[in-house]
């Protein structure tokens, strides 16, 4: 099969749009489908074998590290040269949409991946256009074939704005990188000063839409060692509030999964998460959880068993929850074993496979509806 991914995101940005594409492109390469990348730019025209088309790209205000793509010609004159069999829109916002338009050009059929609460994210960074970015999205997954979903609030926020055909698709988690076997003492011994404390970790991007100045929350936690691993625009105002807490900046591969086996328990501020890749990876780690009771975590964490979920409104909440788990090395050891387990069977080369079947169910759909027009042809 021949796939044409078109992307709002891929490296050299780290975020969870790129890192899906990444695992799916390696996914597709290696049982023999042929793909192509087309994404915003600046970055590499290539990965591995896979072409990277580059588009004309404007940073996103407040949040340089993030382009977003803009219309560009050329997204069709690849597209139309590679001759994929099905379009693949990831997180469409602008480029996607211009995917979008190429791909029902050409008349082959698309897939779209909600994946980006892309109406609270804007919120976060002071844009009040809510029903109109709503409107904007649902329109676009309304023309695409099929559109997958990453949890059940995402089903239930497209469902509400008029989108029919969704399926749900979970993330993969890198069962081979995560693992509890990773646990550094020598690295834990770096964080707390050699004393014998509890470390309560962040990982992801520090930006607005991550909620992570709830963080200060934790601050003086008694007990503890505050580890916040990422970059973004909101890490100076976190250093400057979080005086006694370590900062890593971020870190990938062996050096991240390090990092999320040495804590005690991860801790997770965003609201708007549309799945939560962070969870998975740190319940991969065999590490407690505490996470908000909004969005995707809501499928990831089963509260009392696989971790814990905090009620967002309450301004004590996720300090308590934490608190609870600090307090209660046995528990942490019961809810870390128990997600660990049930992520288990969450590997990228069976969530990819999962994909193709989408891919392949809609060729077939457009398949029957080319052979049924040309029936009626044949008849009139």
């Amino acid at each position: 099969m021949r796939v044409a991914i078109v992307t709002e995101s891929f490296l050299p940005s780290v975020n969870g749009v790129a890192g899906t594409v990444r695992h799916v492109v390696d996914r597709l390469v290696a049982t023999g489908h042929k793909v192509i990348v087309v994404a915003p730019g600046p970055g590499p025209t290539s990965y591995g074998q896979v072409q990277v088309v580059r588009v004309r790209s404007m940073a996103l205000p407040g949040y340089r590290a993030f382009p977003l793509g803009l219309p560009d010609p050329q997204v069709h004159h690849a597209i139309e040269a590679f001759r994929p069999d099905v379009v693949h829109l990831a997180s469409p916002i602008l480029l996607g949409a211009v995917g979008l338009r190429v791909a029902r050009r050409l008349d082959v059929p698309s897939v779209a991946v909600f994946q980006t609460d892309v109406a609270g994210f804007a919120r976060q960074y002071g844009v009040r256009a809510d029903r109109a970015i709503d409107r904007w999205v649902a329109s676009l997954h309304r023309r695409a074939d099929r559109t997958l979903v990453p949890s059940t609030a995402s089903r239930q926020q497209l469902a509400a704005l008029g989108v029919g055909d969704l399926h749900l698709w979970r993330r993969g988690v890198a069962l081979d990188l995560f693992g509890s076997e990773h646990r550094d003492e020598q690295l834990r011994a770096g964080w707390t000063g050699g004393e014998q404390r509890t470390v309560v970790g962040y990982v992801g991007r520090l930006a607005p839409e991550k909620r992570v100045r709830r963080l200060v929350e934790l601050a003086d936690l008694p007990g503890t060692q505050l580890v916040v691993v990422g970059d973004g625009p909101e890490r100076a105002w976190l250093q400057q509030r979080l005086p006694h807490a370590t900062f890593t900046g971020m870190l990938g591969g062996p050096d991240l999964a390090r990092a999320f086996a040495s804590l005690d328990v991860f801790v997770h501020t965003g609201e708007d998460e549309t799945f939560c890749q962070t969870v998975q990876e740190a319940q991969a780690s065999g590490v407690a959880v505490v996470a908000p009771a909004s969005g995707g975590p809501l499928d990831l964490v089963d509260h009392g068993r696989t971790g814990l979920l905090y009620d967002v409104r309450d301004p004590h909440a996720l300090r308590r929850a934490t608190g609870h788990l600090v307090a209660d090395p046995a528990g942490r050891a019961r809810l870390g074993s128990l997600a660990r387990g049930a992520v288990g069977g969450r590997t990228w080369a069976s969530v990819v496979d999962d994909l193709v079947g989408h891919y392949r169910a809609v060729l077939g759909a457009r398949g029957g509806v080319r052979a049924a027009a040309g029936a009626g042809q044949r008849a009139a």
